[in-house]
């Protein structure tokens, strides 16, 4: 919105303004902003929560048993705390006018609405388990597959469902609607895939910080023609406004974990997991990125990956390949400590973030 201030630059009085035409101008503003808004309203929030949930998230019982101790009393919904100065930063910085935008928050705040219901259910029926996993599941796709349908309407038509094949310069595949199965399966993917991550304090939204700083970057080069010309990467009009959202979602962050460092104050929940990996999804996709984000978000694959062999394993051959699925509570059990589990884990997330970087110029 703040953006449109740009055009008030016929004297030379009001060249200032002309600063918030630049994305990276409006990008750092994001961060400042954000976080300026979640200081202010964070701690207010917390106490709300607290208030409203009494004896704050249940623990799953077959968790890991000190979990049920030290984390008992623990609000969560915290994803309410990255929402609103994420969404209200976004609103005043990006330019209301770009379509991408708008796909982008669809998802967002749809799935921050689904997530706040199943933290809900779990809230007032004093459950571990939330709404149907297969309901949840045909929301997530339904929604996936409008905002990839709604992407496919507005971007080019030479890249309207295709996907782009990183390693090989400006290889698309045409896959025609095909593509919407694509788009589904990333948005809803890496929304699931963030939720497994979210088992402990500040784990998660780390490396939801390094993935959406390092798709910032993405997104403004592939939104740049000059810059998508010379790494040979596909050139997508208007992505590069969606630096800006990704650089409140940082600022954002930033303010969520200063209450969620261990020993966190407040739990993000499916509130905050499922409209942070959603999105990350979505820019993916816009940015034609998909098989990219498989690179920069491989912690979450790994995550999501545990359980998916863990289930298999135990349902074949009634054993289990690791302790505890999530990978996370695996270490749990082998007796590393939390904060080790977590800050060894943002090393990992660096590492994939700079090896999905590195696509942008192996080719």
């Amino acid at each position: 919105m703040l953006s449109y201030l740009a055009l008030l630059t016929h004297t030379d009085q009001l060249a200032f303004f002309r600063l918030f035409g630049y994305l990276s101008f409006r990008a750092m503003a994001a961060v400042i902003t954000a976080l300026v808004i979640a200081f202010w309203i964070n701690p207010i929030l917390i106490r709300w929560l607290k208030q409203r949930q009494g004896k704050g998230q249940p623990i799953r019982a077959e968790g890991p048993q000190r979990h049920i101790i030290e984390k008992a009393g623990t609000p969560t919904m915290g994803g309410l705390l990255i929402l609103i100065p994420w969404i209200g930063s976004t609103l005043l910085w990006t330019s209301l006018s770009n379509r991408y935008v708008w796909i982008v928050l669809l998802v967002t705040v749809t799935f921050g609405l689904l997530g706040f219901l199943d933290d809900y259910y779990k809230v007032t029926k004093r459950t571990s388990d939330g709404l149907s996993g297969r309901a949840r599941l045909a929301i997530e796709f339904g929604v996936a597959a409008l905002a990839t349908w709604l992407i496919m309407q507005v971007e080019a038509p030479h890249l309207s469902g295709t996907l782009a094949i990183p390693f090989f310069k400006s290889l698309l595949l045409p896959l025609g609607l095909f593509f919407i199965a694509v788009g589904s399966i990333t948005i809803t993917g890496a929304a699931n895939a963030v939720n497994f991550t979210d088992g402990l304090d500040g784990l998660a939204i780390m490396p939801v910080m390094i993935a959406g700083a390092t798709f910032a970057l993405i997104v403004y080069l592939v939104g740049n023609e000059r810059y998508a010309d010379y790494l040979q990467i596909p050139y997508v009009a208007g992505a590069g406004e969606l630096s800006v959202f990704l650089a409140a979602l940082v600022g954002a962050g930033l303010g969520f974990l200063w209450y969620n460092a261990p020993p966190a104050m407040i739990f993000m929940g499916d509130t905050g997991s499922l409209p942070l990996g959603g999105a990350l999804g979505a820019v993916a996709v816009v940015a034609k990125h998909e098989i990219v984000l498989i690179i920069v978000g491989g912690l979450f694959v790994i995550e999501t990956l545990s359980v998916i062999v863990q289930v298999i394993s135990f349902k074949l051959t009634g054993r289990r390949v690791f302790r505890m699925a999530p990978i996370h509570h695996h270490y749990e059990q082998m007796g590393w400590t939390e904060p080790t589990i977590v800050i060894r884990f943002w090393i990992v997330a660096v590492v994939l973030a700079l090896a999905g970087l590195a696509t942008l110029k192996l080719r």
